[in-house]
């Protein structure tokens, strides 16, 4: 199948109010027209922008009040937006499972045709376990321009199985709404895991951050599109991170470079030597499989 090559993508820097979900959800709205203005085809928010990430000392109120199933209010307010607009949009929120009432962290995913998907973080870190519950699915959604693929924070730096996963199902663009936090060497942690994860992957990257002060946090922004160079272990910054403001970093890029540079790192691609891409999945499923048969594999580390 064809897949469109050129896309206008935005990774937004959004100061969450904390607790503030409506008025959130309208200054949300209107950044996100301002990037449709700007050209974007596709716009995306941080983890948790509807509502503000942390929780209040040991408290989960506001999460538990803030929370909406993916068909809540604000949920349909994004998705008529997306649909007038005729863009892609993805937004961080706490989401409430309507028939369990579980909470998770979780991005909602809309476009031109109304709601695609709402994405369940499957790696909740630290204080999040409070309030949300571990989600069970990747999520890789069509688009035109070929398969998306979508991943929390978490999911990407720490857990790199993720997008690896997406990346082998056709993914060139993953998309990171994320909360990383302005605490000591933050820069050097959130820069360098998402090089690595755009080299190893041959992939896009765009990222968004939260900035500003949440709660008793500080967040620094960072919102950035990168993606691969020229060669098959360069990586470079299409839409340059914006620190410590609001700001919309729009990048327009050419996924055709991913599969440029996937022919010449034939990591997901078959070696011309071999005949066979080099990653090799069957050997780690193998991997895996022992290490589940191992019953304290959880003391390993």
């Amino acid at each position: 199948m064809a897949y469109r090559d050129e896309l206008a993508i935005a990774a937004v820097n959004f100061h969450a109010a904390w607790g503030e979900k409506a008025a959130n959800c309208e200054r949300i709205l209107g950044l996100a027209r301002e990037a449709a203005g700007q050209g974007a085809d596709m716009v995306l928010f941080p983890e948790t922008a509807l509502t503000g990430y942390n929780h209040d000392g040991g408290s989960i109120a506001m999460h538990q009040r803030d929370a909406e199933p993916r068909g809540g209010p604000s949920a349909t307010r994004l998705v008529d937006c997306a649909r007038e607009l005729g863009i892609w949009l993805v937004v961080g929120l706490p989401e409430r499972d309507e028939a369990s009432g579980r909470l998770y962290n979780s991005a909602l995913v809309t476009g031109p045709d109304g709601l695609v998907d709402c994405y369940r973080k499957i790696h909740p870190a630290k204080d999040e376990l409070l309030w949300a519950a571990k989600g069970d699915r990747p999520c890789l959604f069509a688009t035109p321009w070929g398969p998306v693929g979508l991943g929390i924070c978490y999911d990407t730096y720490l857990f790199p199985e993720v997008p690896r996963h997406l990346a082998a199902m056709g993914a060139r663009l993953y998309l990171n709404p994320t909360a990383v936090s302005a605490r000591p060497g933050w820069a050097d942690f959130y820069y360098t895991m998402l090089r690595v994860r755009g080299v190893e992957n041959g992939l896009f990257i765009a990222s968004a951050n939260l900035v500003g002060e949440d709660r008793d946090m500080t967040f620094p922004g960072g919102s950035l599109v990168l993606g691969p160079g020229d060669g098959p272990i360069d990586t470079r910054y299409h839409g340059a991170p914006v620190e410590g403001r609001e700001a919309i970093v729009l990048a327009r890029i050419d996924l055709a470079q991913s599969d440029r540079v996937r022919a010449q790192l034939p990591i997901l691609r078959e070696n011309p030597l071999t005949g066979e891409p080099d990653w090799r999945p069957s050997i780690y499923a193998g991997l895996l499989d022992t290490v589940l048969e191992q019953e304290d594999w959880r003391h390993g580390m």
